[in-house]
């Protein structure tokens, strides 16, 4: 509940397709579905509350990156970026420092300039 502010804003900013709540069975692997979509990376704030989304992830060899606290499950995440997720503020401010260099990396946005969003429209209120 905390990640979805967090999430849609970094898909504003990144340009990338958010998924904000659960992922029904057969999203990733069900190509009958309506709701099918076919993502190239997978990026999960809660481990632990989406593992439907990074399991179903694993079977069609989606690279899966996920926010995880010490307790969080890792058994299908290909890249684990520690962190405290149980914190209201703690997922937002990782994808505020997240957004600018996934810009970066895309080359949307020189790498002398100042990231100037503020980290406020990333936060659960």
């Amino acid at each position: 509940d905390y990640g979805q502010r967090a999430v849609l804003t970094f898909a504003l900013h990144t340009g990338a397709t958010a998924i904000a709540g659960r992922v029904t069975p057969g999203t990733f692997s069900n190509q009958i579905q309506a709701a099918f979509i076919e993502p190239r990376l997978l990026v999960v704030t809660d481990p632990s509350a989406d593992h439907q989304a990074f399991m179903e992830s694993s079977y069609v060899n989606n690279p899966v990156i996920a926010f995880c606290n010490t307790d969080s499950p890792t058994k299908y995440v290909d890249l684990a970026i520690p962190c405290n997720i149980k914190i209201i503020h703690s997922v937002g401010l990782m994808c505020w420092l997240q957004a600018p260099e996934v810009r970066r990396k895309r080359g949307d946005t020189p790498t002398t300039l100042e990231w100037d969003v503020m980290h406020d429209l990333y936060f659960f209120r």
